[in-house]
């Protein structure tokens, strides 16, 4: 869970890899400590992307920082998202993912080095 992309060849996760059935999470998890840290690097939080997702879960990027200063793990965040928001909302987050920003996710995976 690397949260240092100071070097430009060390990458948020992809926003495909779930934490649970959350897509984005991990991705979103990974920048927002990374900005916290002071270590974001050239990547944007919260960009549009996380915005969106964040909307469709009904989080806001406040309420997230305040969950990463006391979740440090990905068990932990991902369990504190679920108390938060609803099964329905995390698939509604997930299909616009995979179907209205595909070609989001497709570029990101290729810029950095992932395999579609």
């Amino acid at each position: 869970m690397a949260t240092d992309f100071s070097d430009g060849k060390t990458f948020p996760r992809r926003g495909r890899e779930p934490i649970g059935d959350a897509l984005w999470l991990a991705r979103l998890f990974d920048k927002a400590r990374a900005a916290a840290a002071g270590t974001i690097f050239d990547y944007i939080y919260p960009c549009p992307m996380d915005k969106g997702v964040m909307e469709r879960w009904g989080i806001s990027p406040d309420e997230f920082d305040e969950a990463i200063a006391s979740h440090t793990t990905d068990q932990a965040i991902g369990e504190w998202l679920v108390t938060r928001t609803t099964p329905e909302r995390i698939d509604g987050a997930n299909r616009w993912l995979l179907d209205d920003k595909k070609a989001n996710l497709d570029r990101q995976d290729s810029g950095e080095g992932a395999t579609i």
